[in-house]
């Protein structure tokens, strides 16, 4: 048996979904509810083990990112499916970045959400239309393959702050935050995208959705 998690800040859609899923032999829903922190705050109290799968809204109403909640589900030890409407193709590649195991639309039918929960079960990545057009249809994610982490000290660094100051917002050691970047540079460079200054790192964050929008004050080169 499979056991599932459910994510999502709209009680209507997740009871909808509980509801399906206990009336099939293989999965049994183990929690329910509207965000990352109350579902690893139930784990935590109850000693339960991760579920096997996390069926995990792409936007919550409690201004989490997508990439850390897909980060924060990964590490804790669960596969994660996005049940999205989709509309967000920046927040999908995020998702899918951040090691998502693929993405099925609200506008699925049931039986389509049901077989993705196996497959992902099984260890197997999700083949389907959402997949492929957040991946397929933007070169520059397809190429980049930055991970989480990449993502997120390139975000604060090319947002203006200095290196030393990324490290400290991220709990992590200056050498840590500085390997970090250089790989990032040279991934860039492997696809063809090279990035040797501070203002070309910003402009692939911007490329690749990691910064929306370009900060009031650009941060030089370095």
């Amino acid at each position: 048996m499979t056991r599932v998690a459910l994510i999502d800040d709209h009680e209507s859609v997740r009871l909808g979904l509980e509801a399906a899923l206990t009336r099939t032999e293989a999965t049994e829903v183990v929690f329910s509810g509207a965000s990352v922190a109350a579902y690893l705050s139930w784990r935590q109290s109850t000693a339960a083990s991760p579920a096997d799968v996390v069926v995990l809204d792409l936007t919550l109403g409690d201004g989490t990112t997508v990439s850390e909640n897909v980060d924060r589900v990964v590490r804790d030890g669960s596969s994660v499916i996005i049940h999205s409407v989709a509309d967000r193709a920046a927040a999908v590649r995020e998702a899918l970045a951040a090691g998502a195991a693929g993405i099925v639309s609200k506008s699925s039918p049931t039986h389509e959400v049901l077989g993705a929960i196996s497959t992902v079960a099984r260890g197997e990545l999700l083949d389907n239309v959402e997949w492929a057009s957040a991946v397929e249809g933007d070169r520059e994610f397809a190429d980049a393959q930055l991970s989480a982490r990449e993502r997120e000290v390139l975000r604060l660094y090319a947002a203006g702050l200095p290196l030393k100051a990324v490290a400290e917002r991220l709990g992590v050691a200056y050498s840590t935050a500085k390997e970090n970047i250089t790989r990032v540079r040279v991934k860039y460079v492997e696809v063809g995208r090279p990035a040797p200054t501070k203002v070309d790192l910003l402009r692939r964050a911007m490329e690749d959705g990691i910064l929306q929008d370009a900060p009031d004050d650009a941060p030089g080169n370095g």
